[in-house]
């Protein structure tokens, strides 16, 4: 009886399909084409699904505007689905209400206000869906006093009015970065989160790759006072504290104007750079692009007037497809905060936004409200403003509605859900739709309105057809006039504006958004806390950005990692915050992030840094992110350890772990900045023998597959996506900040920064002392490497010598494996990897209430979100890049399945795929066909040896290729276009 006891098996109840869907067969992946639009960020994406779950977002490679990439925000989406924390009913204050109790409360309070004359609100972020907007003309058919208040976390209010009187036309234009050689930037981090930073992306990756038949790419100018995304993959970047952005501006019109023989304007002054910029830009004329992150509209007006002056209007930059991402009007939502604290306004409905927090006044606006009769929220959950209003109707997800926008004219897309809704909410599309007295079912509404705009007469089966071809696709596109444009520019007007308005004065403060956070819509995602900012290479925490030489003088220390907390005095607010000492801050400023604060986001994102939208000032009737004045700092005694990925910040002379040259160079020679050259099996280009040549190893054969991946250090601009793409994929835990600065992180794919300038070239023998000494001589304005670093997949791998249980093994593909029951946690392997790219589960991080914001594995609904092919890994085995090996099986099965041999669309890395760059390409390099073999230039491809190919490309190059280990992970050398480099 004991034996029998002692096999008893814990009883698990499993419901099996009685009649089983039609769509979904077990174990086999469905993918359906919808669109993210949330937080300011727009993507056409590809949902994944398993036994009807969603768990990846990717992206969709049909559209021509986010052309498959998505951002780290659009993956991690997938996470804040699961969140446990979206409210699950209506409510009306804290009780929960029917949908019949609150759509009369608020059909009465509609109708009361309408024959009262008072007006009635619908407060959101900009609009980008035809329908929905067509569903709010209806609504204010029904109620005549209703009106639509859009605004921006981010506002271009400013871009917006001076488009609007100079060009006539309110709107952003559609910006071309693929078709500019010259490019300047003003305080715009296009690359990381200003307009549409996955469309710039693709367009300015294309200009900044190489090959020996196109030795041409794009020159990029910056200027700025944080160190962003875009300034670290600028080739020229100058800091500029915030209050000379505008004159430095004006500046770049004289010396355009001057060069020109056009008439020049007062004010400017003397920025380094400015003029070599402006001989470019004259030497790209049509082909180049100015453009500027300021939302002061006198700046935006020199800046079109400098564009215009080139003829870049019709080639980089117009009005033929403008964008529609940002439509907010700052001057109507400042009356609409009026006219609710006067008490002119009925009925408030605020559309699934959050200007409480995010909006500069929003305090000002939770005391008007009191003074309306009827507040409603579609917020999913009791955010800063739901919590200031009477009725909450809480939304779906994206990922559980129906809809479409168009985020640029005349390009569409849709949006259908790929799960039913996980709680009694329902979309606010609905509910406008509903209120306005139409009972009509939303997808219904919408596959007729699209059939009215788009179908010509189609009907029945034929518009059938037609619908699911569009909704396969998910976009949808349309011939569109050009705008009528006319030109007014008054120059005059705009510098006499920026001289009256830029006078610092002391230090001066630089707001920013980070490329994860943003302006904190999805701030109780932990996917997203625990993705290091690109530049500080910090999760979990808000922070001031310091310049080192203000850091001496104002006596701020940094010792074990840690460094003085200050108190940030802006206009009489203080506030104390932790600091980071970073490399490139201007002098005199200091940077801090929005997004933070949140104090109803969920346990995740509660309390995390202070709320800094407050902070920011109004230029020209517009709100400003930098503040010239009025800001001091004050030491404290308190230190504080910032969690930080990488704390090392130079490779110190290692010239061998990044390699890169000047253009200038690669023009004379194609080898330019290689280091150490291939070892002679990879076709040295010396033809002499290289360190690591001679080998105790016999090599592996590799007779079929030969699996591998190039990252192209020139497009790669270590924008995060492929970082969360990979924990989404592989099902990587959150450990928290207490466990990143004990050095435990677990992430697969990291992107390492560097910094480097001449300085910092030292012999090895005095290479760590000199690189330091190097990195505060060049701290004013360092060169910014980024290198993405995952396993190597090494055809050599230390780590296989030394595991003494072989829970580390070497496949017949190429492909270093991990045997995660097998494994015994000796971490011998670690300790002999030189990349350091393995991670030790020194906790069971599921079902684990000490890592309880570890929301994908510590709760129910968040655990939906796992990959059902990837192993969730318990405590004590080490675990690394698979190099998605749960792909490629996948793809080979189906190449098997059709009776051929795999291609680059059967199988494709989640990094790989995720990114907005193209920087990583992933293959079999025993595929002459492949995208790899072909950007290798792969000569031998018949050797039974992974480790003979020959390789054509001269940038090619493998990290640390003196040990010998000869990854399967190769790099292309980066090139920037300067004259010399560490300029």
């Amino acid at each position: 009886t004991s034996t029998l006891a002692s096999c008893e098996a814990p009883i698990r109840h499993a419901i099996p399909y009685v009649n089983k869907p039609e769509d979904i067969d077990p174990g086999v992946p469905n993918y359906y084409a919808s669109s993210f639009w949330h937080g300011g960020q727009y993507a056409s994406v590809v949902v994944k699904t398993r036994e009807g779950r969603p768990i990846k977002i990717e992206g969709n490679t049909l559209s021509k505007i986010s052309q498959g990439g998505i951002s780290a925000q659009v993956d991690a989406a997938i996470l804040s689905l699961y969140d446990k924390e979206r409210l699950r009913n209506p409510r009306n204050g804290d009780a929960d209400i029917s949908w019949n109790d609150l759509d009369k409360a608020a059909i009465e309070a509609f109708s009361s206000a309408a024959s009262a004359g008072k007006k009635i609100a619908l407060v959101s972020n900009t609009i980008i869906s035809p329908t929905f907007k067509k569903a709010i003309e209806e609504f204010k058919a029904k109620y005549p006093t209703a009106e639509l208040i859009q605004y921006d976390a981010q506002s271009a209010h400013g871009m917006l009015q001076s488009n609007e009187e100079v060009f006539g036309i309110r709107a952003i234009p559609s910006y071309r970065f693929n078709k500019a050689s010259i490019i300047v930037s003003f305080d715009a981090d296009f690359l990381g989160t200003w307009i549409d930073p996955i469309e710039f992306t693709k367009g300015y990756s294309k200009t900044r790759k190489l090959d020996p038949k196109r030795k041409q790419m794009s020159r990029h100018y910056q200027f700025e006072a944080n160190l962003s995304l875009t300034g670290a993959n600028a080739d020229y970047r100058t800091p500029v504290k915030p209050s000379a952005l505008g004159p430095a501006v004006v500046a770049l019109y004289n010396a355009v104007a001057s060069a020109s023989g056009l008439a020049t304007t007062s004010g400017g002054i003397d920025v380094k750079h400015i003029n070599n910029a402006a001989k470019d830009l004259i030497a790209g004329g049509k082909n180049a692009l100015v453009v500027s992150g300021s939302n002061d509209p006198a700046v935006q007006t020199m800046v079109a007037a400098i564009n215009n002056m080139l003829g870049a209007y019709g080639t980089t930059l117009g009005f033929d497809r403008q964008s529609n991402l940002k439509q907010g009007d700052e001057a109507i939502f400042s009356q609409f905060i009026g006219d609710a604290a006067s008490g002119s306004i009925g009925a408030v409905v605020f559309i699934d936004c959050n200007p409480v927090y995010n909006h500069p006044q929003g305090s000002k606006l939770a005391k008007a409200l009191v003074n309306v009769d009827f507040t409603l929220s579609t917020a999913d959950r009791k955010d800063e403003t739901a919590s200031s209003v009477g009725y909450i109707a809480p939304t779906n997800h994206i990922l559980e509605s129906w809809g479409d926008a168009e985020p640029k004219a005349g390009m569409y897309s849709l949006c259908q859900p790929t799960i039913t809704s996980l709680f009694d909410t329902r979309q606010q599309e609905a509910s406008i739709l509903l209120w306005s007295g139409n009972s009509t079912n939303y997808f219904e509404y919408l596959k007729a309105n699209w059939q009215e705009k788009f179908a010509e007469g189609k009907s029945g089966l034929t518009y059938q057809s037609t619908w699911d071809k569009w909704l396969q696709d998910g976009i949808y596109q349309t011939e569109v006039e050009a705008a009528e444009v006319s030109v007014d520019i008054n120059v005059d007007a705009a510098a006499s504006s920026i001289t009256s308005n830029y006078k610092g004065s002391g230090i001066e403060l630089s707001l920013y958004y980070k490329v994860a956070i943003g302006d904190g819509t999805q701030a109780n995602n932990p996917w997203l806390h625990e993705t290091p900012d690109p530049i500080t290479k910090a999760v979990w925490d808000n922070y001031l950005t310091v310049a080192i030489t203000d850091a001496k003088t104002w006596g701020i220390t940094e010792a074990e990692g840690k460094a003085n907390r200050v108190n940030l005095t802006v206009n009489g607010t203080t506030h104390n915050l932790p600091v980071i000492i970073q490399p490139g801050q201007a002098k005199g400023t200091v940077g801090l992030a929005l997004g933070y604060g949140r104090t109803s986001s969920g346990r995740v994102g509660d309390n995390l840094g202070i709320d800094a939208t407050s902070l920011m000032t109004e230029v020209n009737g517009a709100s400003s992110i930098n503040i010239f004045s009025g800001v001091s700092i004050e030491v404290t005694s308190d230190m504080y350890q910032v969690a930080r990925t990488q704390t090392h910040q130079t490779y110190m002379d290692r010239g061998n772990v990044v390699q890169e040259s000047t253009l200038a160079e690669y023009k004379k020679d194609s080898f330019a900045g290689r280091v150490i050259p291939m070892v002679s099996t990879w076709q040295s280009p010396t033809g002499k023998v290289a360190p690591g040549e001679l080998s105790l190893w016999k090599g592996h054969k590799y007779k079929d597959h030969h699996w591998g991946m190039v990252i192209d250090m020139n497009s790669c601009t270590g924008c995060s996506a492929c970082h969360v793409a990979c924990v989404s994929e592989n099902n990587i835990p959150v450990v928290g900040r207490q466990e990143v600065i004990n050095r435990r992180d677990m992430h697969w794919i990291r992107i390492d920064r560097y910094y480097s300038s001449d300085e910092s070239k030292v012999s090895s023998a005095s290479g760590v002392i000199a690189g330091l000494k190097a990195l505060e001589q060049a701290a004013d304005n360092p060169e910014v490497i980024f290198q993405p670093m995952m396993c190597q997949h090494c055809n050599n791998a230390g780590c296989e010598t030394v595991c003494p249980v072989a829970a580390t093994t070497h496949s017949t593909e190429g492909l270093n494996q991990m045997v995660y029951n097998r494994c015994i946690g000796t971490r011998y392997c670690a300790n002999n990897c030189p990349y350091k790219v393995r991670r030790f589960n020194w906790f069971k991080y599921h079902d684990n209430k000490q890592f309880d914001k570890n929301l994908s594995m510590n709760n129910d609904l968040g655990k939906m979100v796992l990959n059902p092919d990837v192993t969730v890994r318990s405590r004590g085995v080490m675990e690394k890049c698979s190099m998605c090996v749960q792909r490629i099986q996948l793809g080979k099965l189906k190449a098997k399945k059709e009776n051929r041999r795999t291609n680059d669309d059967d199988i494709n890395m989640a990094c790989a795929s995720a990114c907005p760059a193209d920087a990583i390409v992933f293959g079999d390099m025993n595929d002459s066909q492949s995208k790899i073999s072909k950007l290798l230039k792969i000569k031998d491809l018949e050797g039974d040896y992974g480790i003979d190919k020959k390789i054509g490309e001269e940038r090619a190059f493998t990290v640390l290729e003196e040990i010998g280990s000869k990854p399967n992970v190769l790099y292309l050398t980066k090139i920037k276009n300067k004259e010399k480099n560490h300029a």
